[in-house]
């Protein structure tokens, strides 16, 4: 939507000067929201939870934690929640944290037996004086705050991770949803951002690795007065750079939202330029106006734009052919 309002302007503009009058001088192009954005193939389902709160006008806090509740309960996604792949001892362990407009943030980390960490981190945010809580202190306190107790290793997860032993061998494998992680953002109708981030982390992964995902700055981050950004990916190669949070303070710098998302790659490829050819990283960022960007490592990262036009899914431009 943004791009064809600039094509528009441009367009009139020139259409002036044709006609000999006065040229659009600096035209601004309308703010689109309320919006919702979401990585992967499945950011179709959590953008559409997600809408039926923003378009009565909701809060965007509760959009995020809708959408992101969907692939975290079906059991067929292998990345996040229910059903995700478990690390390299049989465990599936899960990491979300959640951001709002406000700057209050919370997340888990290695989270066991709990289908929706996203709602855990959101209690964490609202009902302690703290961030972050891991592994048994979060199962703990979501058992204290009312989430059931479940069995997250299902049959086909189970079976994959058996036939995984047999050779042990360990390698992200770029969009072959190993490591996909769903993060989500959105911007409300009272123009006020949210985010959330959750994921299974790596399949077959060591015992205890913690990813991006929960890590406020770097699987996401919120300023409310420019934007939100949020990753995907290989983990370890986002926090070195404190990814999202790059994404978002070099749009306070005045970069479009594809344009940070762009130079947070390529900071990942000037750190690390020989594995950069090997790994996927995503970044997907939203404006204060409404403005989306996404761009990755490879080809073949997706995300899903959800506003009043419809739901779409679109591929990102990548550093890589």
């Amino acid at each position: 939507m943004a791009t064809s309002r600039r094509t528009f302007l441009k367009n009139l503009s020139a259409a002036a000067l044709t006609a000999g009058l006065p040229p659009v001088a600096n035209a601004k192009v309308p703010p689109v929201f309320p919006v919702v954005v979401s990585t992967w193939n499945f950011g179709l389902q959590a953008n559409v939870e997600a809408w039926r709160i923003l378009r009565t006008g909701g809060r965007a806090l509760d959009a995020v934690e809708a959408g992101a509740r969907v692939p975290e309960g079906d059991p067929n996604e292998t990345s996040v929640g229910l059903g995700g792949l478990p690390d390299r001892e049989g465990r599936v362990t899960l990491d979300a944290c959640i951001m709002d407009e406000q700057s209050n943030c919370g997340a888990v980390v290695c989270l066991e037996h709990i289908v929706h960490p996203i709602s855990v981190a959101r209690k964490v945010m609202e009902q302690t004086p703290h961030v972050m809580l891991s592994g048994r202190g979060a199962l703990q306190f979501a058992l204290a705050h009312g989430f059931k107790k479940e069995n997250l290793l299902t049959p086909a997860s189970e079976k994959a991770w058996k036939k995984w032993l047999k050779k042990g061998k360990y390698k992200p494998i770029a969009n072959i949803e190993n490591h996909d992680t769903i993060g989500i953002l959105a911007l409300d109708a009272n123009r006020h951002l949210s985010g959330g981030c959750t994921t299974s982390g790596m399949a077959y992964k060591m015992a205890g690795r913690v990813g991006d995902s929960p890590i406020i700055g770097a699987g996401l981050f919120v300023d409310n007065e420019v934007g939100a950004a949020t990753s995907t990916g290989v983990g370890e190669e986002v926090i070195r750079i404190v990814g999202s949070h790059l994404v978002v303070e070099l749009m306070r710098q005045g970069h479009a939202p594809q344009q940070a998302c762009e130079m947070a790659v390529a900071r990942i490829v000037k750190n690390q330029p020989v594995k950069s050819k090997e790994i996927q990283v995503g970044f997907l960022a939203l404006a204060k106006d409404g403005d989306v960007g996404a761009f990755a490592l490879q080809k073949g990262f997706t995300y899903a734009v959800h506003t009043e036009t419809g739901n779409v899914l679109k591929s990102a431009a990548s550093f890589y052919a």
